[in-house]
């Protein structure tokens, strides 16, 4: 997961470039759980096994058989989480966790030698040269790491 700010636009070009997959995660307007469920399963082309809760998105991330790379070729995924500051400042404790499900599977897929990687970048805003990557000056603190998540 990038930390460091940077513009988004130029990153998600050159992913595409490379014959990486290119998806967003646009959080605007999220305000709860649910809500967030419907938005990954729909950004993120999860399959339909993939319910509303969070074990069942971290097993998705581990998985990504069912997300193609771009080309077939040799490239990864990236996921741009953009507009998340809303949610995470309405739900701190859930922004927490999907966090840690992110950092979970790019720390998974960049153990998984000869496999296409993940990557993950957080952005305040759309695609557009006004986005900036990285973490909010007074975002939510961090939490410890969970074993296993409920609901």
């Amino acid at each position: 997961m990038s930390l460091d700010p940077q513009p988004l636009a130029p990153a998600l070009e050159a992913a595409e470039a490379a014959g990486w997959t290119v998806l967003g995660l646009d959080l605007d307007g999220v305000r709860g759980k649910a809500g967030l469920m419907r938005r990954c399963g729909g950004a993120l082309r999860l399959p339909e096994w993939v319910g509303g809760n969070w074990d069942a998105l971290a097993d998705a991330l581990r998985d990504l058989s069912w997300l193609p790379v771009a080309g077939g070729g040799g490239g990864g995924r990236l996921v741009a989480v953009t507009s998340w500051r809303g949610y995470a400042g309405a739900r701190p404790g859930e922004w927490e966790i999907l966090v840690e499900i992110l950092e979970e599977a790019v720390d998974f897929w960049r153990g998984q030698e000869g496999e296409p990687p993940l990557v993950v970048l957080l952005a305040e805003a759309g695609p557009g040269p006004e986005a900036e990557a990285g973490p909010a000056d007074g975002a939510p603190p961090r939490t410890p790491r969970l074993k296993r998540r409920r609901g």
